[in-house]
């Protein structure tokens, strides 16, 4: 084996590639043919977009899992460890079974040079193969059609809402990124969108494949009740007599009425799972209650989505980093009764759409507390700052690094104020690993 530990493994495949992102197939399908990892050996619902992709990858394995089935969980970037990308059966893989699968990639590489996120998603899925899971849930990296995860067929598609993000990479408006996303769509396999407003690009895509598309709103619909409750219907056409679906559903335990939106999509998913062929490794279709649906919902879970920590001063981190996550961390905000000032630490990588994040945040946040992430894509100080006086802010401190700016808060703050940690997982992840 070239390495004998997991973060040797990591440091080595971060300087391999000369580029952080390279998109494009050629190189990863070569490495899973001589792997054997084509086709694999379970169905997959694959899962891209711009926001609400973790959300829903965490929600599908959470139902699916309560339904009684070994799901196999793959997510990026990470928080604390990279051990979190990779999940059996809600369990995070062990740093010897992700060393494993690195050593056999490294085995039958040969001069083929893969970026980091190559090496995981190659990874993952040796290590779901070898655990025998019953099906893989796979979160799409970056756009869709050239993103590594693509190289395996999904057999249901869910693309969520689409904002406007890595432009460099996607295009500048919802149409070209839209398009992007819906690489992930297979010919005649069933797609679904939880975006209520999805790019014509997309759903030309989607006729072009002959793809049965189901969106937010025309196919399906989320409502929610008077009480704790909401209602998730398919739209029959011709409308039948008695409505399908769940009536009487509890709120998903991750924050913010966005995450119905999520959640109606998954429900979505789940319901074309059960209608299609693909089967279990023990040759069963896929069955899912309304038990495990309950389940599902009330016991998700995903950190540094308006995760509130307890302690003297209320703390809410959040990994928003584009406009539209802005949006929803600045309706979380405006929930909640806040009788002080909010204070905001913020660093974010230079490829985000900075000006658009902030610009969304600046009537929550009365004082900023800049820091240049840990990172080589991080955005400088300056840069923050030049940004945040271009809207007219002015109470701006800065530090040099989050830790400082955070623990500079955690000691002079009031009682009644709150602190905010947003711009990246990089700032959540640096605050997450403060005592």
């Amino acid at each position: 084996m070239r390495f004998t530990t997991l973060n040797q493994w990591l440091d080595w495949q971060n300087s391999l590639h000369p580029r952080e992102i390279e998109l494009g197939l050629t190189r990863i399908r070569t490495v899973a043919q001589r792997l054997n990892l084509l086709p694999p050996p379970f169905p997959i619902i694959s899962v891209a977009g711009t926001n609400g992709k973790g959300s829903s990858v965490v929600l599908l394995d959470a139902i699916l899992s309560a339904a009684g089935y070994r799901v196999g969980r793959y997510t990026s970037p990470h928080l604390l460890r990279y051990n979190e990308r990779i999940c059996i059966a809600g369990i995070e893989a062990s740093d010897a079974q992700i060393c494993d699968a690195f050593n056999l990639i490294e085995e039958v590489r040969d001069n083929i040079s893969l970026t980091f996120f190559e090496f995981a998603t190659l990874a993952a899925m040796l290590v779901f193969q070898d655990n025998e899971v019953d099906l893989a849930v796979l979160e799409v990296g970056l756009g869709g059609r050239l993103d590594a995860v693509n190289l395996f067929d999904a057999e249901i598609a869910l693309v969520t809402a689409i904002g406007i993000d890595h432009v460099e990479w996607l295009g500048a408006d919802r149409e070209s990124i839209g398009f992007e996303k819906s690489g992930i769509f297979r010919a005649q396999h069933p797609a679904v969108c939880s975006d209520a407003n999805p790019p014509q690009s997309l759903i030309k895509h989607a006729e072009l494949l002959q793809a049965p598309l189901y969106y937010l709103g025309r196919d399906f619909s989320d409502t929610k009740t008077e009480g704790h409750t909401w209602i998730w219907q398919v739209v029959e056409k011709p409308a039948a007599i008695k409505k399908r679906g769940y009536f009487d559903l509890p709120l998903p335990s991750l924050p913010g009425d966005f995450q119905l939106q999520n959640a109606a999509g998954v429900l979505m998913v789940l319901d074309l799972l059960v209608q299609a062929a693909p089967r279990t490794k023990d040759g069963k279709s896929f069955v899912v209650p309304e038990s495990a649906v309950h389940q599902g919902l009330m016991n998700v879970n995903l950190p540094g989505r308006f995760q509130v920590l307890p302690g003297r001063v209320t703390r809410i981190l959040d990994v928003a980093h584009n406009p539209l996550g802005a949006q929803v961390l600045r309706d979380l905000l405006y929930q909640q009764v806040c009788q002080g000032e909010t204070h905001a630490v913020v660093g974010m990588l230079k490829d985000k759409d900075i000006a658009g994040v902030l610009t969304v945040l600046q009537e929550s946040i009365d004082h900023w507390y800049v820091a240049a992430l840990n990172a080589q894509r991080s955005a400088s100080v300056q840069y923050l700052v030049e940004q945040l006086s271009a809207i007219g802010v002015t109470r701006i401190n800065t530090y040099p690094s989050i830790t400082t700016a955070y623990k500079y808060l955690l000691a002079h703050t009031k009682e009644e104020d709150r602190i905010i940690v947003f711009g990246s997982f990089y700032t959540v992840a640096e605050v997450l690993q403060v005592e």
